[in-house]
């Protein structure tokens, strides 16, 4: 286990964000060119890697998926692992993501799967919500398309090793959204003379926040960003944009509120004589996961003598591991970080190292139980 460790801490002290993963997936290589995967997928929806070892006879294809990437923060917290890389921090668990992977390889290279196949990802860009919208569409990943797909996140404000789960959706849907409006310049001595989208602005800015109400189910629309015109004082401004991040529990409820924010912003924008356009980025799908495959989860920490927790409510935040509920089944679930774990994404964040173990155990004991119902 401490060469795991030391892995992590490899990681921790060299982290790249989304799409700049090259030198980390490197390191991932070099740790499994001893581990005999029967095959081996470099560059895959960019930086990614995938590890398939073989049973002897057909069965499923289980995948279990980790990311690569790590935030542009700074890393606040001092260690002897510290981050090297400027502005740049592991602070949220990536980096022991893939090493729980590793150690799962470590796992599989010394007891062959008996039926089927596992495939072990690496993935990128998981941040920005790009990465697994990559994986997916590169043609690649037709070729180890999973019966089933796990994933873990580990969790801040749970109790050590504890496992969260939760039937049907576990993490939020969101997308950020840009509204832009175009209307006409003019002196600022003669606002009359052009076409100012202050007043349409501010109309957004107080109606859009309350369009959630009108969706069913759990809704909220954050507004995080304003811009009007520059800062010329000689000039009515012609330019505004409004940008904001909406999330929901359900698809279709995102899918509906992306339409009302259309909808209402496109009739002010008409009635002040604007034109509207509107962009997407960082777009995550709704995590759900799979009820039959909740006994398997349930039972491997049950096995593993771990506490388990049921979560009321999905989680407000989103993860792109959402985009695999869509093509097959899938589970996503938590590994408690400590109850005193700053949060993630937060300056001191550090992955606890005893989560390791936990993990890795987790994902055999999931696997095994599979093999067992072949």
């Amino acid at each position: 286990m401490n060469h795991l460790i030391q892995l992590r801490h490899t990681l921790h002290q060299f982290p790249e964000i989304a799409q700049e993963e090259h030198n980390t997936a490197q390191k991932i290589m070099e740790f499994f060119a001893s581990l005999g995967a029967d095959r081996t997928i470099q560059n895959l929806g960019g930086t990614g890697l995938a590890f398939v070892f073989k049973g002897k006879k057909a069965g499923k294809r289980l995948l279990f998926r980790c990311e690569l990437d790590a935030l542009p923060i700074e890393d606040l917290k001092p260690s002897d692992h510290q981050s090297q890389i400027p502005g740049k921090g592991h602070l949220c668990g990536h980096d022991g993501h893939m090493t729980i992977i590793c150690g799962l390889g470590e796992k599989l290279s010394q007891n062959r799967p008996e039926s089927g196949e596992v495939v072990l990802l690496f993935q990128p860009a998981e941040e920005t919500g790009d990465g697994a919208k990559a994986i997916l569409e590169d043609p690649r990943f037709e070729e180890i398309r999973p019966d089933a797909a796990f994933a873990l996140h580990n969790l801040p404000g749970y109790p050590l090793h504890q496992v969260v789960m939760r039937k049907g959706t576990f993490a939020a849907g969101s997308t950020g959204m840009t509204i832009s409006l175009t209307g006409k310049t003019s002196h600022s001595a003669h606002p009359e003379a052009g076409i100012n989208p202050a007043q349409a602005l501010a109309s957004l800015m107080q109606k859009l926040p309350e369009l959630p109400k009108e969706v069913s189910g759990f809704a909220l629309l954050t507004l995080i960003h304003a811009e009007l015109g520059s800062l010329a004082f000689g000039t009515s401004a012609g330019r505004a944009s409004l940008s904001m991040t909406l999330r929901a529990y359900d698809q279709n409820d995102l899918e509906k509120l992306i339409d009302l924010v259309k909808e209402k912003a496109t009739l002010v924008a008409e009635k002040a004589g604007l034109k509207i356009d509107f962009g997407f980025v960082e777009s995550f799908a709704v995590s759900k996961n799979d009820p039959e495959l909740y006994p398997i989860v349930e039972n491997a920490a049950r096995n593993l003598g771990l506490s388990i927790i049921e979560k009321p409510e999905p989680f407000r935040w989103s993860e792109d591991f959402g985009l695999f509920s869509q093509i097959c089944p899938s589970f996503l679930f938590g590994l408690g970080a400590g109850e005193d774990c700053p949060q993630l994404h937060e300056g001191t964040y550090d992955f606890p190292d005893e989560l390791i173990k936990t993990g890795v155990g987790m994902f055999v004991e999931i696997w095994r139980l599979i093999q067992k119902e072949e």
